[in-house]
This record gives structure tokens, sequence and C-alpha cells, in this order.
């Protein structure tokens, strides 16, 4: 766990926010390197970045020797491997599991129909309706979950 960890990522991808936050609130220092999504048709799309993340997508963290993709997968790892500073889960498996399902709701549900290979298939007529749908009717979950089993009112949980 020596050498600074390299997250690549996207200055508008919500996954790769979602990593960059956990990184922050477990205060772990990294260096980023940008993966531009759209100059030059994507440099996700390049041979070099495809050898570090097949799916050719952001994020990908270089962290202990090994290259992580995937956000959730990230997050859990990094919050597993550094359990002593800020856990970002609750330690009640009930409230975990709560945890883990507004996450999914959101990484599953909303985030995938704002991804850009996706808008590009719906185009760009229907994208607008596309994204609103998915977003409001993965909100409406959220707040209902919360609602329901939110102990805390203020930061979820």
């Amino acid at each position: 766990m020596s050498s600074i960890p390299v997250l690549h990522s996207y200055f508008r991808s919500t996954c790769s926010w979602r990593v960059r936050i956990a990184l922050a609130l477990k205060q772990i220092k990294y260096n980023q390197k940008a993966v531009h999504l759209l100059n030059n048709g994507g440099e996700q799309h390049s041979d070099e970045y495809k050898t570090i993340n097949p799916m050719e997508q952001v994020p990908t963290l270089e962290i202990d020797g090994i290259s992580l993709t995937q956000s959730l997968a990230i997050i859990e790892y990094i919050n597993d491997t550094r359990p002593d500073i800020n856990p970002l889960l609750p330690d009640n498996p009930i409230d975990r599991a709560r945890v883990r399902q507004i996450a999914e709701i959101i990484n599953s549900g909303i985030q995938p129909v704002q991804n850009l290979s996706v808008l590009q298939a719906v185009g760009p007529e229907r994208k607008m309706q596309w994204g609103h749908d998915a977003i409001r009717k993965g909100f409406v979950a959220v707040e209902e979950l919360l609602k329901t089993h939110s102990k805390r009112k203020v930061l979820c949980w």
C-alpha cells in the first residue's frame, strides 16, 4: 500500500465522482489520469486503456498493485482495506443492506441511462425524456426508502 493510487476518470462521469468522493472521505491521496470520453472518439476505447479496463469505461483505480473497475466495487474495496478511517458503510447488516440498496438504485437504475453510449443509441431527439423518466423513477424510489427506513433524516443514514 505504499505507492500512490491512480484514478482514471472523466470530470463529468458520475461513476468517477462516486469514487473521488469515497477517496476523499477515506483520506486517500491519489493521482488522477484524465480519460476524455469524447476526444478522438473517446480515449476509453484506446488499446492502452482497454488493457486496464476491458469495458472501456471510467473509472478505473490502480491501487495496491491491482486495477479495479466499477465504482461500487472500488468503493467497497477501499472501505474494506482501510477500515480505520471514516467507514463508508454502517456496521449493522440491515443498515448496510439498505445503503447498498439505495446505491444500487442510483448505480443500476438511474445512472446507466445517462451513460454516453446509451444516450448515443437513444438519439438526440429522445435522450432528454429518456433520462428524465429514469431519474424521476429512481429518485422517487430512493425518497420512499429514505422516508421508510432512514434513522437520521439529515444525511440518509
